[in-house]
């Protein structure tokens, strides 16, 4: 009988280089969006999808992350003797998303050295995968880590990685799969090439930050030496598993923020703040003073 997904993990234990110097003391998985931090929406993505454990993968100086999702007394009474009860409905709601584990990366070797550190929490469970820095907004009422689990069930529980159709001038940023079109959304993975020249891509489909495995993902990272950087390379070890196991890639409805960039982080901003009638009354008044002083 086919396993449902039911767990999921998130790598946070990256340093957030290219957000310095503000993630030097703050994880960057704590970058706000507006007024939430990005892992928030994530966790809230998987919640929604109908997962129940997560295990974030932290490291020394992330223990924000673990705060956040912990109840703050103190500050719960506050809000209570402060008769602010919405603000207390939201921090009481976001203790009890998910059942939230933790674990430590020991050496920031790469995300696939962070995904094996969570093969005890998996076990023999097919589970998802959700970079804790990016957000994705879904198009339709399925979330976008929801939607693999769907593609997920109907190729029979086979692996699955979210893609998504980049320019040519974008391609050698990402990882880019190649392979045979089985639906309009759905391509079974021949190959995969991590941030090909656009003339070397097999394609235009770039990996899109969420994925959904079975335990046969630790097999392939347990012959996965180091690659790129010297890092442990999660790409090298799927290309591995395709020698074992079929893995496809799904074609999201969605739309993916990258909040690791100083300019993915201000776009992504505005356009969530555009979002709240308040805020985007106030934020055109400014927008507008501000295009007509650049323009004098």
């Amino acid at each position: 009988m086919q396993k449902q997904v039911k767990k999921a993990v998130i790598p946070a234990a990256g340093f957030g280089t290219r957000m310095l110097p503000f993630t030097k003391a703050v994880p960057k998985e704590l970058i706000p969006l507006v007024d939430k931090p990005v892992i928030q929406y994530v966790v809230e993505e998987a919640v929604s999808a109908g997962i129940e454990d997560i295990l974030i993968i932290i490291s020394s100086g992330k223990e924000a992350i673990i705060r956040h999702f912990n109840p703050a007394k103190e500050l719960e009474e506050r809000l209570q003797s402060s008769g602010k009860y919405e603000l207390l409905s939201e921090l009481q709601t976001l203790n009890k998303l998910a059942r939230i584990h933790y674990v430590y990366q020991q050496e920031l070797n790469g995300l696939g050295d962070a995904v094996r550190a969570a093969e005890t929490f998996v076990g023999d469970e097919p589970f998802a995968l959700l970079l804790g820095d990016t957000v994705m907004d879904s198009y339709t009422e399925r979330s976008v880590v929801g939607q693999l689990i769907d593609a997920s069930n109907a190729a029979g529980g086979s692996s699955v990685v979210a893609v998504s159709v980049v320019p040519p001038e974008k391609i050698s940023s990402y990882g880019i799969i190649g392979g045979e079109k089985i639906s309009p959304s759905l391509t079974r993975v021949t190959t995969m090439v991590e941030k090909p020249a656009p003339q070397d891509a097999p394609g235009n489909l770039a990996v899109a930050a969420r994925y959904v495995f079975t335990p046969g993902i630790f097999a392939a990272l347990a012959e996965t030496g180091r690659g790129v950087g010297g890092e442990v390379q999660l790409t090298d070890a799927m290309i591995k598993l395709l020698n074992n196991e079929p893995l496809f890639g799904c074609e999201i409805s969605g739309k993916r923020f990258d909040l690791g960039s100083k300019a993915g982080f201000i776009a992504a901003n505005l356009e969530f703040a555009m979002r709240d009638k308040k805020l985007a009354d106030a934020l055109r008044g400014k927008l507008d003073e501000l295009l007509t002083e650049k323009n004098d």
